[in-house]
């Protein structure tokens, strides 16, 4: 089970998409020195003015378990509420299923929305930095989507 749940995490990551990187042209004929010296002033500017850095930033970890927590936590709901019936173990299955499938529905919920926060601070810190190289004097396009 542990196997099978690290290889689906391990394909998740390889299958993500990369994050586009957006390439400037130097307009004004900027030498290599100053191409590099505006990246980094660019890039210390869009961290402050975003309130996040890429370099120390990593995709949110998609969290697991809800679904088993859910099952066993509606299964024990569901025997305790079969059993008044004399019908615990339809209870208990019923109780999982319906609990297994609220903790999954859940935690998807959850870790769409951490990728969403993640998504829409990197953005924030790519529009900045963009408009810090174009008032620096390069030229852009916008990555192909």
């Amino acid at each position: 089970m542990r196997t099978s749940i690290a290889l689906c995490a391990c394909l998740a990551l390889v299958a993500a998409p990369a994050a586009a990187q957006q390439a400037f042209y130097p307009a004004k004929h900027q030498s290599k020195a100053t191409q590099e010296k505006d990246r980094g002033h660019c890039d210390e500017w869009a961290v402050k003015q975003s309130g996040f850095n890429p370099a120390y930033a990593y995709a949110p970890q998609k969290k697991t378990g809800a679904v088993a927590k859910g099952a066993l936590i509606g299964g024990g709901i569901g025997g305790v509420a079969g059993s008044f019936n004399a019908n615990a173990g339809k209870g208990l299955l019923g109780g999982a299923a319906v609990g297994g499938l609220i903790g999954g529905v859940k935690q998807h919920n959850e870790n769409k929305k951490a990728q969403k926060e993640h998504d829409a601070k990197q953005a924030s810190y790519d529009n900045a930095f963009s408009a810090c190289m174009k008032g620096r004097g390069y030229t852009t396009a916008e990555p192909a989507t």
